[in-house]
Order: structure tokens, then sequence, then C-alpha cells
């Protein structure tokens, strides 16, 4: 459903900022919290090379690799970041812990505690927008969402997939922010599932040897590659566009059409097996990915792009060539009910053919039990 646009591609040639060029414009000063990697690191090369830029203060625990801005290594829960973000027009907050393997308590009293602190010191500072990343898995995903779903919809989303809660809450707070610190505004930036670099519970389902197929469900994809997601980004610090938007590419592509692009055939189960063995498999510790991950690959929740498009923003990437560079990008990797496997066992697990869906619930489960008897 998503059709290659000859006009994108040929605004894809232009696109990329000519490397080597200053921050030296008449825009906005831009600070980035997150900077040195990710996301965080693309947005600053690409606001640095920019000329309707005129400053990229960035912010993280590490220095990163663009000299042209102008580096504080800190906390972003530290309230002296106040002071670092004097100046500023924009913020555009970044620094999330998403990771898979962070404890989930950790994970969220970083990413919480982080954007409180971000938002009440771009008030104190004088800032007058901050853009925040979530996830358009926020809307959550539910057998009766409207295809695609509008970005005004509701965030039906609950707390039981990997970091959702978490964004969630920043939402929360990004909504209150305004009301709080009268003068601020917040834009919300959704991407679709992101591709690029990244390691989710989405991406890692491209790493099995078979697609989990949840019988009765209907799967739909959308895929946002960073390079557009940094593009958006820049929209938003460039102040084209505000509010609550979606980013992702043009349309959707069913299950079926990802099977025949990747290759990979699926293992259909009941949709009882599928929930139960992938809540067994998190609750006793042998994968990263809670069963409330599973509801994201069995129902709908592609998204409209519609007030990126009315601004002018076009994504320069198809669904089908984000899902070829997603394939590229895994490949080698092996993956079963969510975990990682190593070379010894990926073998076994290609070998188990049409029971591979099953083997984290069989062989693991028996694992560790046997491990609990051992101690």
């Amino acid at each position: 459903m998503s059709s290659p646009d000859p006009q994108v591609r040929a605004a894809r040639n232009h696109s990329t900022p000519a490397p080597g060029r200053g921050s030296h414009g008449r825009g906005p000063v831009v600070a980035v919290t997150g900077a040195a990697s990710g996301v965080g690191d693309l947005l600053v090369r690409r606001l640095a090379a920019s000329e309707e830029i005129k400053q990229v203060v960035a912010i993280d625990e590490r220095r990163g690799e663009v000299p042209e801005a102008q580096w504080h290594i800190l906390d972003v829960r530290d309230p002296a970041i106040a002071e670092k973000l004097r100046g500023a027009d924009v913020v555009v907050h970044l620094a999330l812990d998403l990771d898979l393997e962070t404890d989930s308590a950790a994970r969220t009293a970083y990413n919480v505690r982080g954007t409180q602190t971000v938002l009440t010191a771009a008030a104190a500072a004088g800032v007058h927008r901050v853009v925040l990343c979530t996830s358009a898995m926020v809307y959550g995903a539910l057998p009766d969402n409207d295809i695609p779903l509008s970005e005004d919809a509701e965030l039906r989303a609950t707390a039981e997939a990997t970091g959702v809660g978490d964004l969630l809450e920043i939402e929360r707070l990004g909504r209150r922010a305004p009301r709080a610190h009268p003068g601020l505004n917040v834009t919300v930036v959704r991407p679709a599932v992101l591709v690029g670099g990244t390691d989710t519970a989405l991406t890692r389902y491209f790493e099995s040897p078979r697609l989990l197929v949840v019988a009765g469900s209907r799967p739909t994809w959308q895929f946002c590659h960073v390079e557009d997601l940094v593009s958006a980004l820049e929209y938003a610090a460039l102040e084209k566009v505000d509010g609550e938007l979606a980013v992702g590419c043009d349309g959707w592509l069913e299950q079926e059409e990802v099977e025949e692009l990747s290759g990979i055939r699926r293992m259909e189960l009941p949709s009882a097996v599928a929930l139960g063995a992938a809540a067994r498999l998190h609750r006793i510790g042998l994968t990263p990915s809670p069963a409330g991950d599973l509801a994201y690959t069995m129902h709908p929740w592609v998204v409209s792009v519609s007030r990126l498009h009315d601004a002018g923003w076009r994504p320069q990437w198809t669904n089908e060539e984000v899902l070829a560079a997603l394939l590229e990008e895994v490949e080698g990797r092996h993956t079963v009910a969510g975990r990682r496997l190593g070379r010894k066992d990926a073998t076994a697990a290609g070998a188990a053919g049409a029971t591979v869906a099953l083997l984290g619930t069989a062989a693991l489960v028996r694992r560790a039990r046997k491990a609990r008897r051992r101690i």
C-alpha cells in the first residue's frame, strides 16, 4: 500500500545537508539531549550542518563527535541543566532509555525523572518550545483500531509492553507542562516502528526463523527509518510544525506482504498458546519482552502522518525499503521468543522448523527449572 513516489526519491538526493557547513544561521538555538549517540547524534549532525540553525547545544553524559556543537556533559536529571539551556530557543529531548535489557524500574526512573527535569529546566531557562519523542505505540494496538489512526486518536495503550508505560507518562508530563509553565509549548513526535541502528521487540521479530502470527489476528506494519525521524524532528525544531505528530512511511504493509517481501515463512499459533508462552518466559526472566509486546504484532496501529504532510514534509523511505534495510541489518542475528540466541542455539532453532515458536517455551522453561533445582 506504500508505493514509491518519484518526487520523494528525487528529494532524497538533495535532502542530506552538505558536510562541513557550520551552524551559523539566523534561526533558533536548538539544544538536544541524548546528543552523543543514536537519534540524538544524527540530529545534532543534521542541525549543525543546517543554515537555518544559529547554534546547536548538545547535552549528554559523554561528549559526542560533532565539534560544531557546544557540548555540556551532565545527566539530564541534574537540575543544573537549566543553566546549560539558557539562551536556547528549542529543546529536543532524546535522552531516553528504551533498552530491552535495562531493569524496568531503573528505566522508568531515568525516563520519567529526566523528562520532568528537562521540562522544568526549559521553562526556568526561558526556552519556548520542547520537542518530545515517544512512539506511535502510545495509541495502542487493538483489533478495532481505525486504519490508519488519526493523530488525534485517543491514546489507548497500556503499560504492558516494553517502555510504553514510560512513554505514556512522558506524554502526560508534556500535556501538563504548558499549564504549569505558561509560555512553554510542547511538541510530541511519535514514530512508527523505528528502524536504523535500533534494537526493539519489534525489530527482533524479524530476527526469528519464522514470523509468529497469532491465529485470528490481523497484523499491519508501518515503519519509520531513523533518517525520516531526524528530518521530522528538524521540522519540529524549526517550528515548521507543532502539536502531536506521527511520523513514518506512507501507507502500510499487510502481514502477507511482509512475508512475501522478507521470504520468512509464518508460524501460526493460537492466541492462548502464544500469549501464555510469552508471559511465562518473561516471568521467569528468560526473555526481555513481556507478553504485551505481542499485541503490536497482532493488531493494527498504523498512523496518519497528515500534520507533517500538511507542513510540506515527506518521508524519503517507503515501507518496502525500510523493511529491506531492517532485514539487511539483522542478518546473522537469531532470536526466538524475543531472546537472542548464540550460533549453536540458532542452528537448533532453525532445524526445529514448524515448532520453532515453541522452542522457547519448552527448552528454556525446562532449563530454568533444572537450574532452580540445582540451587
